[in-house]
């Protein structure tokens, strides 16, 4: 196989159709850019989730030493915690429940603080300032009231937390926006696929003189083929890469610098960054490197 044709071919459909390549380039660009930031916001809600509480579920805070609930003479003992969780069980507006350890909650601050806010907290502060809980899944967010009546008063209850008013519009905003952002991510993916399509339609007019010589010789298909395939792969890249430094500076500029200090809840961090910008390079070369390989089959009839 003649290398230095494919690459001299390859250099002419580059400089012949630039301005195609990069209205695909910027398109792709802020599609995958669009994904990512839609894959970042699921992430988010996860985290919130985490943090929160599901949107139906309720939060029982058991007494610790530091509790000044009148329900409290000190930390829940085994006794008064199998009371709780009995009560829990047998309440039919319960669809199940769990435990978090004191332990669980201290790794969770840490996380909500971060390692350099660490250094603030009392030299002292580990899993016993904190209250072990419960968390209950409601079969139905609507109804409440039993199981909140039930447990509230008991031996041992610190406190109640209803998730489904706090998590509850912060879900809502955060799913109004990944929609948001995928859909137009959608629309832009599909332009993408039709510039590549246009874009390929347009080439293999531009060299029709010589695939038909190159087939009239005996040339192979990969051979005819490859071209092509490079310049959707070099577009591809392209896009991906200006995504991922997007998504790196949303990172940085919006979380890092910006939201980071408002300790809220656990934001999405580098590892989450970097799974979006692996989504979108796995993403970009499929969008550009398929509809490729099956238009060029169309329209060079190789």
């Amino acid at each position: 196989m003649q290398m230095t044709y494919v690459f001299t071919e390859l250099k002419q459909g580059l400089r012949r159709n630039v301005s195609m390549h990069l209205a695909v380039v910027l398109t792709l660009f802020v599609s995958l850019t669009l994904v990512g930031l839609g894959a970042l916001l699921k992430l988010q809600a996860d985290h919130a989730e985490e943090h929160f509480g599901k949107i139906n579920q309720v939060v029982v805070w058991l007494c610790n030493d530091a509790s000044k609930a009148s329900t409290c003479t000190g930390g829940v003992t085994p006794a008064q915690k199998s009371a709780i969780l009995k009560v829990v069980q047998d309440n039919p507006e319960a669809k199940g429940y769990h435990v978090e350890s004191q332990q669980t909650a201290f790794e969770k601050t840490k996380r909500l603080f971060g390692q350099q806010y660490q250094t603030k907290l009392p030299a002292d502060f580990g899993p016993d300032d904190l209250r072990e809980s419960v968390w209950i899944d409601l079969k139905d967010r609507h109804k409440a009231d039993g199981i909140m009546s039930a447990v509230e008063g008991l031996d041992g209850v610190d406190s109640i937390r209803d998730s489904r008013g706090l998590v509850g519009p912060i879900f809502k905003i955060l799913d109004r926006m990944q929609i948001g952002s995928l859909l137009t991510a959608g629309v832009l993916l599909m332009a993408a696929l039709l510039l590549v399509a246009n874009t390929i339609r347009l080439t293999a007019y531009a060299r029709r003189r010589e695939i038909g010589i190159m087939r009239l010789v005996g040339a192979g298909t990969l051979y005819i083929m490859l071209p092509f395939l490079l310049e959707a792969l070099i577009t591809a890249v392209a896009g991906v890469a200006l995504a991922a430094a997007a998504l790196s500076a949303f990172e940085y500029f919006a979380i890092v610098r910006g939201v980071s200090d408002l300790r809220l809840m656990p934001w999405v961090d580098w590892t989450d960054t970097l799974f979006a910008i692996e989504a979108a390079a796995i993403l970009g070369p499929i969008l550009t490197v398929v509809p490729t390989l099956l238009l060029t089959r169309k329209y060079l009839k190789v």
